[in-house]
């Protein structure tokens, strides 16, 4: 790390988050919460300058090629300035048609065009490589619902990614394999503590200290002439890798594709190279449809019976995540906001509306919902628990 990454380092660790921290305090005492327009104007232009000062010097550095680790980091610190920028209207799309930020959209543009990834701060930084120095990691505030969301939501991205690496292990085993029916276990776990992190999170994290002081940071905002839209939590392959090794969704269905084309960039280099290589193979579900010919085998019980075990978790997890996360933090506080601010709520761009339809979908794609407008496996579900002895 160069003395000027290291410096732009410390302050993304300290003085930005104490800037952001008495921002959001100034907006916590106003009678529209949503409202950051002429509060805490002083302190928006220091963390503007400062921020502007620090990168400025690493643009004038230039790639010191320090490997992809520490290409990925700066990034990340990069990209928490400028979402921090947006979330203060410093910059705000709708009224640029580039970003004020040149060198921060300059330094974005350069990095993430050398290593593959979109040259914003993505779900990543914050969660899966977000190193902690002295037991203290990158956030944006120091604002205990910030530490909540990024804790649970860290807690279930790597149980989505331990379930899926079980079920990447079947494939060349194949669904008979003894070892089968102990990585489909494995996975089964894995979800369950999806679903008890989820559910601490529901239980801990407060809706309107979201809503209003955490959620602001992951808006889309423009590098240079280009507007991306913000992290998603969703943004690593276990999740999908799950969804289409289970069955329950496919690759070569034109709404859940398009969502994987959206999202590769915003994940890991290795994370895009896993998602490419399972939209390509054959779903677990099938291959226990193909044998059926076996259903009165003692290891086509076993493994069928921990296979749908699976599904329903998963299932859950979709159901739990839609019916309790997305209602509480995200749709029942948008009915109580002021109506100029509601076009500017989500995260991924569309309106607010257009994202709970789509979310809908992938969570009944996800359980297997009986439904005729929508592919989902409903019936193959069905005619595989008809298989299982009683």
């Amino acid at each position: 790390m160069t003395e000027n990454t290291l410096a732009f380092d410390q302050w993304i660790r300290t003085r930005f988050v104490e800037l952001n921290t008495e921002l959001e305090l100034l907006y916590k005492q106003q009678n529209d919460r949503a409202n950051v327009v002429g509060i805490g104007d002083n302190l928006k232009q220091t963390l503007e300058q400062e921020g502007n000062a620090l990168i400025a010097k690493l643009v004038s550095e230039g790639n010191t090629d320090e490997g992809f680790d520490a290409a990925f980091d700066l990034l990340g610190n990069v990209g928490l300035f400028m979402a921090a920028c947006r979330r203060h209207e410093i910059t705000e799309p709708s009224r640029e048609r580039t970003s004020p930020l040149v060198e921060a959209s300059t330094l974005a543009m350069h990095i993430g065009s050398s290593i593959g990834v979109t040259p914003r701060f993505a779900t990543a930084h914050l969660c899966t490589h977000n190193k902690a120095v002295d037991g203290k990691y990158k956030r944006f505030t120091d604002l205990i619902d910030e530490k909540v969301f990024i804790d649970y939501n860290t807690k279930g991205i790597l149980g989505f990614k331990r379930a899926a690496d079980a079920l990447l292990k079947i494939l060349p085993l194949g669904i008979s394999h003894p070892i089968s029916l102990d990585l489909l276990q494995c996975a089964k776990v894995a979800l369950e503590d999806v679903l008890s992190s989820n559910q601490t999170l529901f239980d801990t994290l407060d809706d309107d200290e979201f809503f209003y002081a955490v959620r602001p940071y992951y808006k889309p905002y423009r590098v240079g002439s280009q507007v991306y839209r913000g992290a998603n939590a969703g943004d690593f392959a276990g999740i999908n890798v799950v969804d289409m090794l289970l069955g329950l969704c496919f690759a070569n269905e034109q709404s859940y594709s398009q969502m994987l084309v959206d999202k590769f960039l915003y994940m890991m280099p290795e994370d895009q190279q896993i998602l490419r290589d399972c939209m390509r193979r054959t779903s677990l579900m099938d291959e226990f449809l193909a044998q059926a010919k076996h259903a009165n085998q003692p290891w086509f019980q076993q493994h069928l019976s921990m296979f749908l075990s699976v599904c329903e978790a998963h299932g859950e997890t979709a159901i739990q995540h839609h019916n309790q996360l997305v209602n509480k933090y995200i749709e029942k506080p948008a009915e109580v906001m002021e109506s100029q601010h509601l076009e500017k709520v989500t995260a991924s761009g569309p309106p607010l509306s257009v994202l709970l339809n789509s979310l809908e979908k992938l969570r009944d794609r996800r359980c297997a919902a009986d439904r005729d407008d929508i592919r989902t496996r409903f019936q193959d579900i069905h005619s595989l628990k008809a298989l299982l002895e009683s």
